[in-house]
This record gives structure tokens, sequence and C-alpha cells, in this order.
């Protein structure tokens, strides 16, 4: 067995903090709890490492439209310092992940790719790749925290003399100081948690040292460090796709409810553009819905749903919501079948418990 990979911040909260494999590394689950760390994020601030994703740094005259190929945004939208959520593709529409592009300056992209995803991106990358065009895995080079919740920005704005308030919705700030840390910094107006808050990205080097400034000064504020745990009902709660669960290779953008991401009428022909746009125009065969639990059960990923006593579908995230106080889950199922208010039935176990088919997502900042 391979030994686990550790972020550069691990031995900041290796003794303060449960750990568990996440796809290869080890990161913590949870410091305090689950709910308790999930309430601190929504009423006031939690801090994440999230310095496991990937990096990738695409740049060259041909980049523009070598990303315009392989993503599918719209990539002419973008203008340095601005940052898009986007989709790779496989030509039948499945997904080969979902990623948020940096616009560094014209011609020089910063790609970030889910963790499990980032070897098998790269390689996808480098078998489209074309002249003029450099593609360079830097994931090793980086270390990343998100700092979400209602007091992110009073708790940044504490470590720099970059007005945070001047960064607007997926727009970011490079290259930034940070108070007593080495290094420049990319400070974004992003996160995946519904919430308010930044990504923070930087030197390897400086990642425990980021960690322990923010705790400090977030005292104040009722920082709280945050594990995995929360971070996944968190992003669910906020209705957020995670990648092996909402998306696959064998579901695409449009079924998962993220076509805002999927520009099927841009100039530029990309990888599944095809297949896509016709799912747009006629619509998908499967649709991912919100589901409530009208008996006491959690509906967990993999639960087969049935209507008429038809399988009509399976979930792909579920749990008791620590802000809602009830049980909910995200399902892929017939897109007959997938109308708000509809009954259906989630095996849990031996038993069949029913369940409300309703809107998403199930909590929204105000």
């Amino acid at each position: 067995m391979s030994e686990l990979r550790r972020t550069p911040l691990y031995p900041a909260y290796q003794a303060n903090s449960k750990t568990i494999d996440f796809g290869g590394w080890e990161l913590p689950v949870h410091f305090s709890s689950i709910q308790e760390e999930h309430h601190a994020v929504r009423q006031a601030a939690g801090l994440f490492d999230v310095s496991h994703m990937g990096e990738i740094l695409v740049e060259g005259p041909a980049s523009k439209d070598f990303l315009q190929f392989v993503l599918t945004n719209d990539i002419d939208l973008l203008v340095p310092n601005k940052a898009q959520y986007s989709v790779m593709c496989y030509e039948d529409g499945g997904t080969v992940d979902d990623l948020i592009v940096y616009m560094l300056e014209e011609n020089r992209y910063l790609l970030v790719v889910n963790a499990s995803n980032t070897d098998k991106d790269f390689e996808w990358l480098l078998s489209h790749k074309r002249e003029d065009v450099n593609i360079e895995n830097k994931s090793a080079s980086y270390m990343q925290v998100a700092l979400q919740g209602p007091h992110a920005e009073q708790i940044l704005q504490q470590l720099t003399d970059e007005k945070l308030s001047e960064i607007s919705f997926f727009r970011f700030a490079y290259p930034v100081k940070l108070e007593d840390v080495e290094g420049d910094f990319l400070i974004s107006r992003t996160g995946y948690t519904g919430e308010d808050g930044f990504e923070i990205y930087g030197p390897a080097a400086s990642g425990q040292a980021v960690w322990e400034l923010l705790l400090e000064k977030g005292k104040q504020f009722n920082l709280q460090p945050v594990g995995l745990g929360a971070r996944d009902t968190l992003r669910f709660e906020a209705n957020l796709p995670l990648y092996g669960n909402e998306l696959s290779k064998d579901i695409t953008p449009i079924e998962a409810g993220i076509g805002f991401a999927v520009k099927t009428n841009k100039s530029a022909d990309f990888i599944g553009k095809e297949t896509l746009k016709k799912q747009k125009e006629n619509g998908t065969k499967r649709k991912l819905v919100g589901i409530e639990m009208l008996e006491k059960g959690i509906p967990r990923h993999g639960y087969p749903i049935f209507s008429g006593g038809e399988q009509i579908g399976e979930v792909t995230t579920g749990t008791k919501s620590p802000t809602l106080d009830s049980y909910i889950g995200l399902a892929l199922v017939h897109a007959n079948a997938a109308e708000e208010g509809n009954i259906v039935d989630v095996q849990i176990r031996k038993k069949q418990l029913q369940a409300k088919i309703v809107a998403t997502p199930f909590y929204k900042r105000k």
C-alpha cells in the first residue's frame, strides 16, 4: 500500500484533527465536529486546507484557442484577473472534470482542478496539446486555503493592504502581499460552500504560516478550522457538484444541471460540443434533482430510487442537513419523473422510504 500524500499544511494541524484517506491524501475530516464546523462557516467563518487541489499552468500564443477547444465555457469572456467555472468533456459529453480557470494575463492561464483528477486532467490536456502552447503541472509548487463565511473579508483584510471589498465574485487579485509571510499570493473571491469568501493560493513553503496567521487573526471572529466532512455538507446544501457523485465520465454537465458553464453557442468548436448542444436543445433522459425525505432515513450515495415499483435513478449525495435539520439528497433520475412535488421511494437498506422531489439549492445565502 502506497504512503498517503500530505499537503504543506499537514504539520500545522496533524495533532488537533482527525484525518482520513481522501483520494490518496491524508486530510482532516474534522477538527471538532462536522456539525459544529458547518455552523461556523454559515454563521462566522471557517478555514479549509485545500492544498491537495491541482494547479495546471497553460500559456503560450495559442493558449486561448487551445482552452476554447478543451473547455465548454467561453474563454473569450475572460480578461486578466477574472476567473471562470468550466468543464472538460469527452466526445460523448461525459465529464473529464470540472474546474476553475484563472486568466493571469494575456496568453497565461491557471487551471485549478480536482485533486483526484489532477494526473488524469494533465494527461488529457497533453494529449490534445498543439504548437505554441506550454502545459505544466505546478501542483507541488502551490498551497491553497479557503477562507469562507460572513466574516471572511474582515479576517483576511487584517493581513493585506489589498482592498478586498473591490474584488467581486469570480474576480481575483495577483500578486498580493500578506503580512509577515514571504511570497506573492493570488486572492480569489470564490469558494465551495455557498457563502462569501476567498481562496488563497501561494508558494507551498508559506502554507503553514498562512494557516496559523489566519487562525490567529480570526479568533475574534470565531474562525474555526474545517475538515472535509463539513466541506461536503456545505457544498451539498448549496447544490455545488462533486466529481464522482454529481459529475463523472458517465454524467454530462447538462444532466448535472450546470449547463450555464456549457456555451454551445460559442463560435469555437470544443470536445463534446455536438452531443451537449443536442442535450441543451432537446433535453436529457436524466436530470439531477433535489429530494427531501418524508420518512426518517438518510438517502446515501448510490441508493436506488423507485417510482411505481420501477427504478428511476439513484442518489448521488445525501445527508442530514445541519442547516435545515432535515434529511435531503441529490439524485439523478429519469427526466419524466423529475417534476418538483413528485413522490418517490428511496431504498434505504431493506426498506423503501418516501421522499419528495424539491427545488435546489437547498440553501441560498441571503
